[in-house]
């Protein structure tokens, strides 16, 4: 029983030395860095694939990665595009760089380049 009480009171002194640790090395950090990633995380471009291109429709079918700005992972959609000369920038099998956004609803292609 001795022996169990040392050892769980070892167990204790470990756990708060390591908990002061981290406290005492977070001091000097700039913890305003998660809001400028997180605004920068917003102006990033996503990565993706045309898979198809409706010009009637004004759509792009887009495999891509996560769109970090949407809170989506990656997947194959459907998007609209802001301006319809994107359309014609792009065929089928281009990777790209894009920007959607929700814009009246519907998730929207605001930014477009090729890679």
């Amino acid at each position: 029983m001795n022996k169990a009480l040392v050892i769980f009171a070892m167990g204790c002194a470990l756990a708060a030395s390591g908990a002061s640790y981290a406290a005492d090395n977070m001091q000097n950090m700039d913890m305003s860095a998660g809001a400028k990633q997180g605004a920068a995380a917003n102006d990033s471009m996503s990565h993706g694939e045309i898979k198809k291109v409706d010009t009637a429709a004004g759509k792009l079918t887009i495999k891509h990665g996560p769109l970090e700005n949407l809170g989506m992972e990656g997947m194959t959609m459907v998007f609209k595009v802001k301006d319809p000369a994107m359309l014609s920038e792009v065929e089928v099998g281009d990777k790209i760089d894009f920007v959607a956004e929700q814009v009246d609803g519907a998730l929207t292609v605001v930014k477009l380049q090729k890679q």
